[in-house]
């Protein structure tokens, strides 16, 4: 398993979606059981879309993610083409639609 890298401020988190036209962002926190449990399957997910960028951001790190997004609760998994975004899953997580909605938007990107 890769350990997907963190990014550390709001700033990378802008410079982060702008720079790719796929990005998916986790945010979560060190508390946070469901985040824990949950990081490794979407890390799995992940690997089918290689063109699909992923971060994490922890929320008590980068206090503003909080405010950027709207987040009230953890794990956050947000979806991102060319800046705006398209997917948005909160808290609870079913695996299998996050894949097929990744998978819809992946194919019409990508190909």
């Amino acid at each position: 398993m890769y350990m997907i890298e963190k990014l550390q401020s709001i700033e990378q988190v802008e410079s982060f979606i702008h720079e790719n036209a796929l990005s998916f962002l986790y945010i979560t926190r060190p508390n946070c059981s469901v985040c824990h449990g949950l990081l490794p399957q979407v890390e799995e997910l992940m690997k089918q879309f290689p063109e699909i960028k992923l971060r994490k951001i922890d929320a008590d790190e980068v206090e503003e993610i909080a405010g950027r997004f709207d987040i009230f609760t953890v794990p956050v998994l947000l979806l991102f083409w060319e800046g705006k975004e398209y997917i948005r899953e909160v808290r609870i997580v079913h695996l299998d639609l996050l894949e097929e909605k990744i998978t819809k938007i992946y194919k019409n990107v990508v190909g």
